[in-house]
């Protein structure tokens, strides 16, 4: 099944949440766009850059960018659905601490998510 929100060739754009980094920010899982590769963080983080993005770029599926998961979403059905490998890495590093990056987490973490 061929979807034109899938690009195979679509890089991540990093190995963290692209919109965390530039602000000092902090998230607890990533989300990959399989449209443009863009990193962004989950639901549950305290900025949800990862939807924000899906909103502001009409990208609508994501796959997780976190190590064993291989699931994708789809914002306009609003569930999970089946996809392909995308290109290569399909994680974010396993040195990459979770919730990431090191450093930035504040220590009450749990209190910040939705």
């Amino acid at each position: 099944m061929s979807d034109a929100r899938i690009n195979l060739a679509a890089l991540p754009s990093g190995t963290g949440c692209a919109e965390c980094l530039a602000s000092d920010g902090w998230w607890l899982h990533l989300r990959r766009c399989t449209e443009c590769g863009h990193i962004g963080c989950c639901d549950s983080s305290p900025s949800q850059h990862a939807t924000k993005h899906a909103q502001d770029s009409a990208h609508t599926v994501i796959r997780s960018f976190e190590p064993g998961e291989d699931w994708f979403w789809d914002y306009e059905s609003e569930q999970f659905r089946d996809g392909p490998a995308l290109a290569a890495p399909e994680h974010h590093p396993l040195s990459q601490p979770v919730p990431g990056p090191a450093g930035r987490v504040p220590p009450d973490w749990q209190k910040h998510l939705h």
